[in-house]
């Protein structure tokens, strides 16, 4: 009975740490639109109406856009008809190619996520593998090479090791090309009347449609851009792992598990691992945040069409729209990927419930 009684109280704990969890993200989620809303106003309001009008040319349509968004209305107004604008109607205004900004975004979004689908798993397996080991075999071979590794990934910038893997296996060798998917395969996707787009991902579309060719070529083009995403974001994941496994290796619980005679693979694996993964969860949640608004330089070296690049284009085309929803779609993201962080704080180690 008393531990029934217990289980529910941890349960009814962890449910009352989500809930607090979920308010809490709340004003942050307001507060990073008033951040954004507060740069935006130091653009000109002719500049700020461009963005909800197709043609900008026609005569009247900016003082129009400006009367129908409120443009001309006192700030705090403005936020207000802004918001709506955003939450209510989805208008997140055109981009130069007078095509809806959301629609943009979610047309481009797919080529995103198949890349972080494919990159974010080997990111945290090869990330927390090599730290768990580095750390608990410290100064061995494996830890002078985890080591090496994290150097080189931290060191080399993404469009170099990029460009070095194009100029190796496209240029030279033919095997991996860049962009999303390659001509012949497009080309029968967008004109066969058999195709059905389940989930707009290459990968598992496919699949789900028996065209295994598909998903080979799909794979040869995902090749470079997920290598180059492993290794280099994997380097940070590997040195906060293992600094963490040194620093709870040194803790007096497990000089007592080793004088009770446990052998040197239960120590790590049941005691010093545990509580090695709570930084490390922290950076493997904003690693994975940071995918999912946009790998901008690996998707514009390998041309893959995502939203990072499709951000950086309308960047330097000084298209504002565009610039804004990505921000705000940033924004939602991380702070979504923080509330699932502190949730796995609480499910690796319950006394955080009670912070």
């Amino acid at each position: 009975m008393f531990k029934i009684n217990l289980l529910m109280l941890t349960d009814m704990g962890l449910k009352t740490y989500i809930l607090r969890r979920f308010i809490l993200a709340i004003p942050v989620l307001l507060g990073s639109a008033i951040l954004v809303f507060a740069v935006v106003q130091f653009l000109p309001m002719g500049m700020r109406a461009s963005m909800y009008v197709t043609d900008k040319h026609k005569p009247g349509m900016i003082e129009l856009a400006i009367k129908e968004h409120g443009l001309d209305q006192p700030v705090y107004v403005q936020f207000f008809y802004w918001l709506a604008d955003i939450i209510v109607r989805q208008d997140f205004g055109y981009d130069r190619n007078a095509e809806p900004v959301l629609s943009a975004i979610l047309s481009r979004l797919p080529a995103t996520f198949e890349i972080v689908m494919w990159a974010s798993p080997l990111i945290i397996f090869v990330g927390l593998s090599l730290g768990v080991l580095s750390g608990a075999n410290k100064d061995k071979l494996v830890d002078h090479g985890s080591r090496v590794l994290a150097i080189m990934g931290t060191s080399l910038p993404s469009f170099f090791f990029g460009i070095v893997l194009l100029s190796i296996f496209f240029a030279g060798l033919r095997w991996f090309p860049p962009q999303r998917i390659g001509q012949e395969a497009s080309m029968y996707i967008h004109l066969s009347t058999t195709w059905v787009s389940y989930t707009k991902l290459y990968t598992i579309d496919s699949l789900l449609n028996g065209e295994y060719w598909i998903f080979i070529d799909a794979i040869r083009h995902l090749v470079l851009p997920v290598t180059v995403l492993t290794l280099l974001n994997s380097a940070l994941l590997v040195r906060v792992t293992r600094s963490s496994m040194l620093e709870a290796l040194g803790k007096g619980y497990i000089t007592a598990a080793r004088a009770k005679g446990l052998s040197e693979k239960e120590v790590v694996n049941k005691h010093a691992r545990r509580n090695a993964l709570i930084p490390a969860v922290t950076i493997s949640g904003l690693l994975v945040a940071g995918l999912l608004t946009g790998v901008t330089i690996t998707e514009t070296v390998f041309n893959f069409g995502g939203i990072g690049q499709y951000a950086a284009e309308s960047a330097r085309a000084i298209d504002i729209a565009p610039v804004i929803a990505y921000t705000l779609l940033s924004a939602v993201v991380f702070v979504i990927s923080n509330l699932i962080v502190d949730i796995l704080y609480a499910w690796i180690d319950p006394r955080i419930r009670l912070g």
